[in-house]
């Protein structure tokens, strides 16, 4: 079917992508193939010498596959079995790789999740997801270990971050890791096993599993920004095909030639899918930072490593663009780059190239959907606020917020977003009601985003729908009043929300602003630069300034957050104080 989008393809992006009857794991086992000697992980650890010295270890393909091969048969010795969940909690690091790969080579699940997150949070995951196993890195144990009885889990298996290294990284980053007040001695224990151990004990002997492409390859979390996360079912299928897809849309790339700067974190859909999963498909190094901060590490490790594709979220491009001394560092090979997760000011993706000679696009994906399905062509026309046109294979349309017909391409009415394709998932784990409120009988999955496209296919995201405020009766779009906001000279951040009234019941426009460096702009001067751009119910009546705003791993503001510290001080403000207590009878 044509598509008024496909006009702004490049000219070598397919309009549609083959997705091979594949599985996960023939990504690595074909580069193991090919480019056996090729580097394939790459881990970059900067200690020494106030970073000015890199450790690390590098592992070609042939290697990787061993170690993954080992690692599945270690799996399988204590009991994993085809469709089992195992829960990974770790920092981007060889291990994550290799504990993925040999997961889903059993045609097991693997189970994201996020190491920042607190033990009630873990606890939630894996009471979810009934994961009986977990690879957890040595400094996240304490967490795992105060609900562990509450869990299905029963098998630990403890690594550091050190355990890739050879010598003498090694003992350096265990001689430095040891000297730091969060370095946890875990004891051993029943069912708690060390990742090293098992490494040595058991061979490559992978033991023979059926796996479908229509098999759960993973559980991933939603964000948890709107409410309590769940779990996307995500099929090789899905995977396979989403790889696919970014790999059509990147069409400079060189198989076995590349350099993945890999700082954004595996655990998040993103990460995986493009930093790891792609980079695999085709044969590149994949350049691993556990830590991204601060902004500095990142371009050290671009000019020292010579990084070619730079996958991020748009605070580290705009850390990079605004870092005072940005011009000290070599950043020329990188060569292209997607943001995703939150909207790139246009302004960001233009200094970027003028600073690398790359090319940095905004697109836009979600976890149901593996997660890309909008991007700007990388060497095409970016259009300023667009998430892009639809990537290969994948259909979408707006609909009516209030009726949900479907909305013509091009006019100036605003709607819900849906897309449909290959990388769209399978659904909620145990949650059939959310499944179909999410995904409808037709296949297409609703992403609850406001939208509107102009003549050529353009998407442009306007806000979410959980996200609207109702001020004086209006609906404000805190999308409208952000890009106002960015428009500010002096500001570098800033997210809007809605704080309800105590009295009136509605909305309060509330703008919290991140100040750049050296600049100190006052809430008067904020609010009248707001007046002059927007209608006056729009106007923030509240301007709180902030070092920096709360967000998740990958760069995501928690809205939620905010608002709920306002609710904090409302129900503080409410209370009786002390002198104000009635005097008992």
């Amino acid at each position: 079917m044509q598509q008024p989008w496909f006009s702004s393809y490049e000219a070598r992006v397919p309009h549609t992508v083959d997705v091979p009857a594949a599985t996960l794991d023939t990504f690595l086992t074909e580069s193991a193939r090919k480019y056996p000697y090729n580097t394939a992980t790459n881990f970059v650890l900067s200690y020494l010498l106030g970073g000015r010295y890199t450790v690390g270890g590098e592992m070609t393909y042939r290697q990787l596959n061993e170690q993954v091969d080992r690692f599945a048969n270690a799996l399988y010795q204590l009991g994993v079995r085809k469709g089992d969940r195992v829960a990974l909690m770790l920092p981007n690091s060889p291990q994550f790789v290799i504990a993925f790969f040999a997961t889903v080579k059993l045609g097991a699940v693997v189970v994201n999740n996020n190491p920042t997150y607190t033990a009630r949070e873990l606890k939630h995951q894996l009471e979810d997801s009934g994961a009986e196993t977990i690879v957890i890195l040595n400094l996240f144990w304490p967490r795992l270990k105060e609900v562990q009885a509450e869990t299905p889990v029963k098998r630990v298996i403890v690594t550091h971050i050190f355990d890739t290294l050879g010598f003498p990284s090694s003992m350096l980053v265990k001689a430095k890791q040891r000297k730091d007040p969060a370095w946890v001695d875990v004891p051993a224990g029943p069912n708690l096993f060390f990742y090293k151990d098992l490494m040595a004990k058991y061979g490559p002997n992978l033991p023979q599993v059926s796996i479908s492409p229509d098999d759960t390859a993973l559980f991933q979390y939603t964000g948890g920004t709107t409410g309590l996360p769940k779990a996307a079912m995500l099929t090789h299928r899905n995977l396979v095909a989403n790889t696919a897809q970014v790999a059509s849309w990147l069409t400079n790339t060189q198989p076995g030639a590349e350099k993945m700067m890999a700082a954004i974190p595996f655990f998040h859909v993103y990460g995986m899918t493009v930093s790891m999963l792609f980079a695999i498909l085709i044969g590149a190094e994949i350049i691993i930072v556990p830590n991204p901060r601060p902004i500095d590490n990142v371009m050290n490790v671009i000019q020292k490593e010579r990084a070619s594709l730079f996958p991020g979220v748009p605070a580290m491009y705009i850390g990079i663009v605004n870092h005072p001394r940005v011009a000290d560092y070599d950043l020329k090979s990188v060569k292209a780059c997607i943001s995703g997760s939150a909207p790139l000011p246009m302004e960001v993706q233009e200094k970027f190239g003028q600073i690398t000679g790359g090319r940095l696009v905004e697109g836009f994906g979600m976890t149901e959907a593996s997660p890309v399905t909008h991007c700007n062509p990388v060497f095409g026309t970016r259009k300023n606020g667009s998430i892009g046109i639809p990537m290969p294979s994948t259909e979408a349309k707006i609909i009516d917020l209030d009726n949900g017909e479907e909305l013509p391409i091009g006019g100036e009415q605003q709607g819900e977003l849906c897309v449909r394709g290959p990388q769209v998932m399978a659904g909620y784990w145990n949650q059939p009601g959310e499944t179909s409120e999410t995904v409808d009988a037709d296949g297409w999955l609703h992403t609850g985003d406001i939208c509107k496209t102009d003549s050529d296919g353009s998407f442009y995201i306007v806000d979410r729908k959980k996200d609207m405020i109702i001020a004086s009766g209006f609906k404000v779009l805190p999308r409208d009043v952000e890009e106002v906001l960015f428009m500010h000279p002096q500001v570098l951040e800033a997210v809007v929300v809605g704080i309800r009234h105590p009295t009136r019941g509605d909305d309060t426009v509330k703008a919290y602003v991140v100040a750049k460096e050296g600049q100190q702009p006052s809430a008067d001067e904020i609010k009248q630069f707001c007046k002059q751009h927007l209608a006056p119910y729009k106007v923030p009546r509240d301007i709180e300034f902030r070092t920096e705003l709360p967000k998740t791993m990958v760069g995501k503001v928690l809205r939620r957050v905010l608002v709920e510290e306002e609710k904090q001080k409302q129900a503080a403000k409410a209370a009786p104080k002390p002198s104000e207590q009635p005097t008992p009878a």
